[in-house]
């Protein structure tokens, strides 16, 4: 039985014109934190949108499970366990904090474990309310607010905290710290270890190669649409030249 939560084989991705991705193979280790780096323009956003079903794959396979679900509907990768925070939270104005959070939860459902004991939704919607104020306790304190009136990083973590209330087995992160100041991105980035170290699995596509090295178990480097370099996180972050000659970032 494979380890892996999740395969991708020789995908490609392309819009008319442009070829996205030309082929690119990875996999994400059950429990683990995994990167996608690379430039504007490399294929990250492509590459995490096709999981989440939100962009068509041209060729390959993303397998889930061992599943094939390249090209299925948005919703019903949801229903598989794969939630996705968006690149741009993409918060929605004229709900508040708590009523965002909700949005997340709408294909949660009643629940039977292995004994037989049967959880209701609004039982486990409150339980996973409980963990996401756990991870964020500003949120708690905001439920009531229009969260349009949220700081960028409140933002953030409120997206995060939307996605994980579907109760994710592997939570997509699409630039969590994109327009962020250099102590909330930290801060982000430490809870986004401590959602790891509870049992689950992060994809996480970021420009910010250094902070996310940091907390990543592996990574894979995309140029162009093609993986240039892959490798465990802690030796790519002490590779100094691959990561100025890829990621532009010299430390």
């Amino acid at each position: 039985m494979s380890n892996y939560i999740l395969e991708i084989k020789d995908l490609e991705i392309d819009y008319g014109i442009v070829k996205a991705v030309k082929g690119i193979s990875m996999h994400v280790e059950k429990g683990s934190i995994v990167a996608i780096l690379g430039a504007n323009g490399a294929g990250k956003t492509s590459t995490i949108r096709s999981i989440s079903g939100f962009t068509k794959v041209k060729d390959g396979q993303i397998l889930y499970n061992g599943e094939e679900i390249q090209n299925q509907h948005a919703y019903k990768i949801v229903q598989k366990g794969i939630m996705q925070s968006p690149e741009g939270r993409m918060i929605l104005n004229g709900l508040t904090v708590e009523e965002n959070l909700l949005v997340g939860a709408y294909s949660i459902e009643a629940k039977t474990d292995e004994q037989g004991v049967k959880t209701s939704r609004k039982v486990r919607i409150k339980g996973l309310l409980t963990e996401v104020y756990g991870y964020f306790p500003i949120l708690l304190e905001r439920r009531k607010q229009q969260a349009s009136t949220l700081s960028g990083g409140e933002q953030q973590m409120l997206a995060i905290g939307r996605a994980l209330m579907g109760a994710p087995e592997l939570l997509l992160l699409d630039e969590p710290s994109l327009g962020l100041a250099p102590l909330i991105i930290r801060d982000i980035f430490n809870i986004i270890k401590k959602i790891k170290e509870d049992g689950r699995t992060i994809l996480i596509v970021e420009q910010n190669a250094r902070q996310t090295l940091k907390i990543a178990d592996y990574a894979y480097v995309l140029e162009i649409g093609k993986v240039k370099i892959e490798g465990k996180a802690k030796d790519l972050l002490n590779d100094k030249d691959l990561i100025s000659a890829y990621l532009g970032v010299v430390e």
